[in-house]
């Protein structure tokens, strides 16, 4: 199916994302409009230590009016490779730095209304090498084996929809 693109325009510039509104001609002959929230992409990270236990970060989610628990994971910086991003933001979220980074795929995290593709990277070889963190982010980081995470996503204890993803696509390297 084809849409046609009449006109785009951004409608908001924020500091994390900007609104685009688009007009569409759709193949029917309609015109609609969409607003998508256009996002640079980002990372999120599947930590792995050398006694099976992955590294979770708890923190306070506003739009969600609670902690999540979360795998780590970031936004890319303007023109930031996705592995660059990866090796920050572990370092950033779990104070430790991973010998190794695979890149294991890619999803979008909600495209019927955002650009934001996440790059999802095993991590292991784990040691710690803190950054400090983003002003704004408290965090604490959760240890938790393999079966353990599982059995939470399972359990629709695991709300975050990024951390059930990336713990799908890493499962072929974990179980």
């Amino acid at each position: 199916m084809k849409f046609e693109l009449l006109k785009s325009e951004i409608t908001y510039q924020g500091r994390a994302f900007s609104v685009r509104r688009d007009d569409l001609l759709t193949p029917g002959g309609n015109t609609v409009k969409y607003d998508i929230i256009q996002h640079i992409g980002s990372v999120i990270l599947v930590p792995i230590d050398e006694n099976g236990q992955l590294f979770f970060v708890r923190q306070y989610r506003h739009a969600a009016q609670m902690d999540l628990l979360e795998l780590p994971a970031g936004t890319l910086e303007p023109d930031e490779p996705p592995y660059e991003a990866a090796a920050r933001e572990i370092r950033e979220e779990t104070g430790m730095a991973a010998d190794t980074l695979k890149e294991i795929g890619q999803f979008y995290l909600a495209p019927g209304y955002s650009t934001e593709l996440m790059h999802v990277f095993l991590a292991s070889g784990l040691r710690h090498d803190p950054l400090d963190p983003d002003a704004d982010e408290y965090l604490s980081v959760e240890k938790l084996s393999v079966a353990e995470a599982f059995q939470l996503a399972e359990k629709g204890q695991l709300l975050d929809a990024k951390s059930l993803a990336a713990l799908l696509l890493a499962k072929p390297y974990l179980i």
